[in-house]
């Protein structure tokens, strides 16, 4: 079960953080790799770990806010493979603050990077999935695409989260018909490059140890699980689903 040996799975913003971790996972899983992001240097060297690992590893950039290049790597992939079985839109970053004091073109950036990337990518992968009538496309949300916080102003990222979470509705339901799911997932607090500084304040984390019922941060990996079992084949019935991986913390 959960074998992704022949699949080629592509994820993007695996440079670092949750799309590196994932990338090990699902490498774990004999997948084929497709990793993209916009710091080259750090793709080769995920890649390098990856093969040293008997893993296929494809690194490519992409700076998925630019439709044309997006539409590039598509094809490259393509040409190289024939397919897509697995695309994982993990690429983002955010300028946070309120909703009185955010500027236009922080809102802009943090809309543009999370959520317009996110209809770049799929519309990209997902045309050549449905020529094949098969597809996994799991989406990075946020558990901040479900709710709001008090620990911080991050207005756009809520916005454009919770834009994520229903394009992942209305793409499962538009794409079924070609066998494909559509599916997201909604971590928690998790350390990354992005978000290791604030999450280690002493404010946050007495914020999160009153907020977060399990207690702590998600550890490296932890998203794992719930990525493969989206991607995988026994996982033919699971579309539109809306999965938190936030230790409880949308649950109270």
């Amino acid at each position: 079960m959960f074998d992704l040996t022949g699949r080629v799975v592509v994820v993007s913003g695996a440079s670092s953080g949750l799309g590196a971790q994932m990338a090990k996972g699902f490498a774990g899983q004999g997948a084929t790799l497709v990793i993209t992001a916009r710091r080259v240097e750090k793709l080769e060297a995920l890649a390098a770990e990856l093969r040293a690992g008997g893993t296929e590893v494809l690194p490519l950039k992409c700076d998925v806010t630019n439709s044309e290049m997006v539409d590039e790597v598509a094809a490259e992939v393509e040409k190289k493979y024939g397919k897509v079985d697995v695309l994982v839109n993990c690429a983002g970053s955010a300028k946070n603050a309120g909703v009185c004091d955010m500027t236009n073109d922080e809102w802009d950036f943090t809309i543009a990077t999370d959520m317009t990337s996110v209809f770049y990518v799929t519309r990209a992968f997902a045309n050549i999935m449905k020529k094949h009538n098969y597809g996994r496309i799991i989406n990075i949300a946020s558990m901040y695409g479900l709710v709001g916080n008090t620990a911080m102003d991050t207005v756009a990222y809520h916005t454009s989260k919770g834009g994520v979470v229903n394009f992942t509705r209305a793409v499962a339901a538009e794409l079924a018909k070609y066998g494909i799911t559509c599916n997201a997932i909604c971590p928690g607090y998790f350390a990354t490059e992005l978000t290791v500084d604030t999450l280690n304040t002493d404010a946050f984390k007495a914020y999160m140890q009153a907020t977060v019922p399990v207690g702590r941060y998600g550890n490296e990996g932890e998203l794992n699980a719930g990525a493969i079992f989206l991607a995988s084949d026994e996982a033919s019935y699971v579309t539109g689903v809306i999965l938190p991986i936030d230790g409880g913390y949308t649950c109270v």
